[in-house]
């Protein structure tokens, strides 16, 4: 047998190899990895996507919360994950902001991951205490605001959190003296909002949705470029005037760095199936999040586009990393 023939054959075996693990792909459980701790609106939308991803791909989506230092732990062992599909995690806009904010993260957001589909969307809601202001009413919080002698408290979830920057653009368009205030996420800070231990706190929908029902705490403007339609009375901060303030949380779906091409268009097809799925769009559309897929080029650009326009807030602000 000549050489040349060998090394024909050997190619089409490695091929036959490839495409047979290919087609067995997934032969077992795949792990979603959710960087935070659970009952919050990313893991409400990964257990959703987990659980009709699953069906599809014929094998369990495990979601796997690995929770603490702002995100970073999960997110770590994710873009240190083997690169072979099962294994992938659910990242959102605090991870755009975080290289502006952190001095040394243990992963590049744009470089340790393979792109496989946006998720949705949400704008954030200024939430204020339910018994002080009613729905909608911006103008009397900011009016109470500038006359007030002390700055308002503005409760945030840690230096650098879109609830701070949130905070911080807010002072920067009204012309407000804020105070921001550190909690440990939106719970305990939406929780003083309603006990008025605080003046106020931006978080999605999702965050809300208990104590807003409970007529706790009530909604005085949303970041978002329209009118949410469960809430028609509350205006957008563009309606308000209130510049710069255009803006949404937003997540989506990604691998490890070298993920093959080929399961990561299988993992970005039962994405797109899970997201278009009536199940699902009525779990998740009810906590105010605007489900939407994308391609992984697309995917790619948009967060490169992230992390731009956010290290240019922090830089405006003048927020040093830490």
């Amino acid at each position: 047998m000549t050489n040349l023939l060998r090394r024909a054959l050997l190619v089409a075996c490695t091929c036959l190899v490839g495409t047979s693990a290919l087609a067995a792909y997934p032969d077992k459980p795949v792990r979603l990895i959710v960087p935070w701790a659970p009952g919050g609106s990313t893991d409400a939308i990964a257990r959703a996507m987990a659980q009709r991803m699953g069906e599809s791909l014929g094998q369990s989506v495990v979601v796997d919360n690995r929770s603490g230092a702002s995100g970073r732990i999960g997110t770590e062992a994710a873009a240190k994950a083997a690169p072979d599909g099962y294994t992938i995690a659910l990242v959102e806009l605090p991870h755009a902001i975080a290289p502006a904010v952190t001095a040394k993260l243990p992963y590049d957001l744009l470089k340790d991951f393979t792109p496989i589909s946006l998720v949705g969307t949400s704008p954030l809601l200024l939430f204020v205490n339910g018994s002080k202001y009613k729905t909608g009413d911006i103008k009397g919080f900011l009016k109470d605001a500038r006359a007030s002698a002390v700055p308002i408290t503005l409760a945030h979830s840690g230096n650098g959190s879109i609830s701070h920057l949130s905070s911080e653009l807010l002072a920067g368009a009204s012309g407000v003296k804020i105070n921001p205030i550190p909690y440990r996420g939106s719970a305990p800070a939406l929780t003083d909002v309603a006990a008025e231990q605080v003046g106020g706190h931006f978080a999605t929908l999702a965050s809300g949705s208990a104590l807003l029902a409970a007529g706790k705490i009530s909604v005085l403007m949303t970041t978002g470029p329209a009118r949410l339609p469960a809430m028609p009375q509350v205006p957008t901060a563009r309606e308000a005037g209130l510049a710069g303030m255009q803006f949404n949380q937003w997540w989506a779906l990604v691998a490890p760095a070298t993920t093959p091409i080929d399961v990561i268009e299988r993992l970005r097809k039962e994405a797109i199936a899970a997201l278009e799925h009536p199940a699902t769009r009525e779990r998740l559309t009810t906590l105010g999040i605007d489900l939407k897929g994308s391609t992984r080029d697309e995917l790619r650009a948009f967060m490169r586009d992230e992390v731009h326009h956010w290290g240019a807030v922090v830089r405006k602000i003048g927020l040093q990393p830490e």
